[in-house]
C-alpha cells in the first residue's frame, strides 16, 4: 500500500450526504493535498460535481450503486448490497488502491464491512471504536465508545494497549496514562468483575494509572480511558451535549445582553478556541482500532470540515504504522502472559 496514496470515502455516509461529504472530500484534495477516491452511486455523485466541467485532480469516483441507510441492519454489506459504498471502500483497502477509509455512515455497517474486508489484526479479538474528547491540556482518548455493549478483562487489555500506541502515534502524546473508567478511584470499587479489570490491566504493559471516574474525562489526569462500548458511548454523547450546550448558552447570553455580547466579542478569539476544541468536527472522527487497516468513522451529523479532518487523520493512521506496532505488542503481551502460566 502507498505510503502516500488516496483515501477511500464513503459519499453516501451521514445525513449531509452526498453533497456535504463531496465539500468535505473536495477541501480535503484541494486545501490538504491528500488524494481521494469517492465511492458511491457514479451518476448521482457527477451530477452533484456538475459544477465543475472536470474533477480536480486527486478526486477520483468510484462506483458503488448500492446504499447502506442508518436504519439497515449491519449485516446489509454482505447480504444485500454488497457493491455499498461502505463495502467498496473497505475492498479498496484491501486491494491497495486506497491507503485508509472513511466514513459517516451507518457505525455497524461499517465495522461488519471493515472486518469482513480487512480482517482483525493478528492477536486482537474486537475491533474498539476510539473517540477523542477535549481537556484543558490537550485531548482524552476513550475506547471503546459503541462497538462492543459488553467487554471481557482480556479485551479491555487489548484496547488498552491499542488506544496508548494510537495516542502517542497519531495524537503525539509521549507516554499516555491509561486509566478504567470505574464508579471510584479505589480498586475495591465496582463489584468483582471491576476488580479483575483492574487486575488484567495492571499487567497491560501500559502506563496504567488505575480506576478514573466520569469527572476525570475533561481532567488532565488521564490521556487513554478504556471501558466497554456502552459506557464509552454514553460517555461520548453527554461529552457532545455538553459542548453544544455550553456554546449555544454562551450564544443566547450574548444576544440577550448587550454588555455580555461586548464582553464576548472582545473576547472573540478565546471564544473562537473554545468553540474549535468542543467541536466533534475539529477531530473528524473515531478509528476503528483492531482491524487490519485504516479505518475512521466519523458522526452522522459530519459537516464538511469533519469530513476534511477526518480524511487528515485517516492519513496520519495510516502513514503511522499503527498497525504493525499494535500487532507486534499485543502477540508479545500474549506470549508473556502465557509464559507465565506455564512457570
Amino acid at each position: 500500500m502507498a505510503a502516500e496514496g488516496p483515501i477511500a470515502v464513503d459519499a453516501m455516509g451521514g445525513d449531509g450526504a452526498p453533497r456535504v461529504v463531496i465539500q468535505g472530500a473536495l477541501e480535503a484534495v484541494n486545501h490538504l493535498g491528500i488524494p481521494v477516491l469517492l465511492a458511491g452511486p457514479q451518476r448521482q455523485l457527477r451530477r452533484e460535481l456538475g459544477r465543475f466541467s472536470f474533477l480536480p485532480s486527486g478526486l477520483e469516483l468510484v462506483d458503488a450503486p448500492d446504499v447502506v441507510s442508518m436504519v439497515d441492519p449491519p449485516s446489509t454489506v454482505l447480504r444485500t448490497k454488497r457493491r455499498s459504498s461502505l463495502s467498496v471502500c473497505a475492498e479498496l483497502v484491501q486491494v491497495g488502491r486506497a491507503r485508509a477509509m472513511v466514513t459517516a455512515g451507518n457505525t455497524g455497517a461499517a465495522w461488519v464491512a471493515a472486518k469482513g474486508a480487512l480482517g482483525m489484526i493478528e492477536g486482537v479479538d474486537r475491533p474498539a471504536l476510539a473517540a477523542v474528547v477535549p481537556k484543558g491540556d490537550g485531548r482524552t482518548l476513550i475506547l471503546d465508545v459503541g462497538a462492543n455493549v459488553e467487554c471481557k478483562p482480556h479485551q479491555l487489555v487489548q484496547f488498552a494497549v491499542m488506544g496508548a500506541l494510537y495516542a502517542t502515534a497519531v495524537l503525539g502524546v509521549p507516554e499516555p496514562r491509561v486509566g478504567l473508567m470505574s464508579v471510584g478511584e479505589e480498586e475495591s470499587k465496582g463489584g468483582p468483575r471491576a476488580r479483575e479489570r483492574n487486575r488484567v490491566l495492571k499487567a497491560a504493559g501500559v502506563n496504567f494509572i488505575g480506576n478514573v471516574e466520569g469527572n476525570d474525562v475533561f481532567s488532565s489526569r488521564v490521556d487513554v480511558i478504556v471501558c466497554d462500548g456502552f459506557t464509552g458511548n454514553v460517555i461520548l454523547k453527554v461529552a457532545e451535549g455538553f459542548g453544544e450546550m455550553v456554546v449555544g448558552m454562551l450564544m443566547d447570553e450574548a444576544r440577550q445582553s448587550p454588555m455580555y455580547g461586548a464582553g464576548l466579542l472582545m473576547a472573540k478569539g478565546a471564544f473562537r478556541n473554545l468553540r474549535s476544541k468542543v467541536d466533534y468536527a475539529e477531530y473528524g472522527g473515531a478509528p476503528l482500532l483492531g482491524v487490519g487497516g485504516a479505518c475512521l468513522i466519523g458522526h452522522g451529523r459530519s459537516s464538511a470540515k469533519a469530513i476534511r479532518n477526518a480524511v487528515r487523520f485517516a492519513a496520519s493512521y495510516a502513514g503511522s504504522g499503527l498497525i504493525e506496532r499494535i500487532r507486534d505488542t499485543v502477540l508479545d503481551l500474549a506470549l508473556s502472559v502465557d509464559e507465565g502460566r506455564e512457570v
